[in-house]
């Protein structure tokens, strides 16, 4: 940039105390930024579907962070209903590209642009159960790389975040047993919203200016292949 104005951001799925979103609007505004909300939830800047309703003017937006998301839609593949499909279709993939389609003409026009997808583990390991949020978090990926590439001589960088299973609002209020079963599996724990913010932050920051294209995993280590029968021999 080359004005001197503050940096302007803008969080989707920010509304809900606790969540990922919050932990992203809350490092942001620490690091000097502008940050305005939207959700379709009340206590944020703009109240909106973003898979339907008019979205506001957001061509003043430098930072875009495109957190807002469903993951409540459970089903196989083999017997998830269409309606459920097209559901997280509609919120995680459409509604995160109108909201881009409001922020990258600006952008373009001032030549510096950040956009920072929150994706998700389940878009490169796939997820039972959640077809079609697995498929939106692998969509996410490929839209990220395309406006990464169209952008990239225009100051303009486009990034995502690969959460893994993180100890936000929506995951603490499941039952305790599901919790449980969670962690059992998990090596070192839930990730803490913290921790995606401070992921967020690099990717808007100066510091970033020349990484683009790029996935950061953020799972606390559950990848990793700590569960075969020689890892307890790894620990002695």
């Amino acid at each position: 940039m080359t004005d001197s104005r503050r940096r302007k951001a803008l969080v989707t799925g920010a509304a809900r105390e606790g969540s990922i979103g919050k932990a992203i609007v809350t490092r942001l505004e620490a690091d000097g930024l502008d940050v305005i909300t939207l959700d379709r939830s009340p206590g944020c800047t703009y109240q909106a579907d973003i898979s339907a309703d008019e979205l506001p003017p957001l061509d003043d937006i430098d930072v875009y962070v495109a957190n807002a998301g469903l993951t409540t839609m459970f089903g196989a593949a083999h017997s998830m209903s269409i309606d459920k499909w097209r559901k997280d279709l509609d919120v995680n993939l459409t509604g995160t590209f109108r909201v881009l389609q409001q922020c990258l003409p600006g952008m373009r026009e001032r030549r510096y642009g950040r956009v920072v997808v929150i994706s998700s583990t389940a878009g490169t390991q796939g997820m039972p159960a959640q077809v079609s949020y697995s498929t939106t978090k692998a969509g996410l990926l490929g839209l990220v790389k395309t406006v990464a590439a169209e952008n990239v001589a225009l100051g303009i960088t486009a990034n995502a975040v690969l959460p893994g299973m993180t100890a936000s609002s929506g995951i603490l209020s499941m039952p305790q047993d599901i919790q449980d079963a969670w962690l059992a599996s998990m090596p070192n724990g839930f990730v803490e919203p913290a921790d995606i913010a401070d992921a967020v932050a690099f990717f808007a920051s100066p510091t970033a200016r020349s990484v683009t294209g790029q996935f950061l995993t953020v799972d606390a280590g559950d990848g990793l292949n700590t569960r075969t029968v020689t890892s307890s021999v790894a620990q002695r």
